[in-house]
């Protein structure tokens, strides 16, 4: 029979400490072993109560899986776990950010014109990645310190990725038209 508790959260599915910081091949591996234990296909012959539960764990499990790799996902899901959410319709973040995403926008909409696009497109991304692990390193020291004041900082810091995460994506759809060429 199948475990129904589709209520936990993805930290006790997963049994992994409820952290910001996670052994993402521990995750994988029980993902993995999850997958396999509640995949549909081993409930074929089952009744439809347990093809229905089977599904059902199938599709908690991927959700949890993608929500807990993810950073960005993970964030918001400690918030969340903690009562607070992001509202990605309040988009005031402090000016020196703004202006700085204005200029990186800036910059990557003139790197297609640019004399040499591959190689500053590289530089570009390489800016990008240590902003977003600098980011990725407050976001993970607020969470260790379980200071329920500091927690709003995080909902800020989680916003500030979501724009380099839009950023870096559209790095690489100007990355994969300059691949065309």
């Amino acid at each position: 029979m199948l475990q129904t508790d589709l209520t936990s959260d993805f930290f006790t599915l997963f049994s992994i400490p409820v952290s910001f910081e996670i052994n993402i091949p521990e995750l994988t591996s029980r993902y993995r072993e999850m997958q396999r234990a509640v995949h549909p296909d081993k409930y074929a012959n089952a009744s439809d109560a347990e093809r229905r539960i089977s599904m059902q764990m199938a599709a908690r499990v991927n959700e949890g899986y993608q929500v807990l790799k993810d950073p960005l996902a993970r964030s918001r899901y400690l918030l969340e776990l903690r009562g607070i959410s992001v509202n990605d319709a309040e988009t005031s973040l402090d000016n020196m950010f703004l202006m700085e995403q204005m200029e990186l926008r800036e910059q990557l909409g003139e790197l297609a014109n640019s004399s040499n696009p591959e190689d500053e497109l590289i530089t570009f991304k390489k800016h990008l990645s240590i902003r977003v692990n600098e980011i990725l390193a407050l976001i993970r020291k607020i969470f260790e310190l379980e200071d329920i004041e500091q927690l709003q900082q995080v909902v800020e810091l989680t916003k500030k990725l979501q724009f380099f995460r839009r950023l870096e994506e559209e790095a690489n759809e100007l990355e994969e038209s300059l691949a065309e060429y």
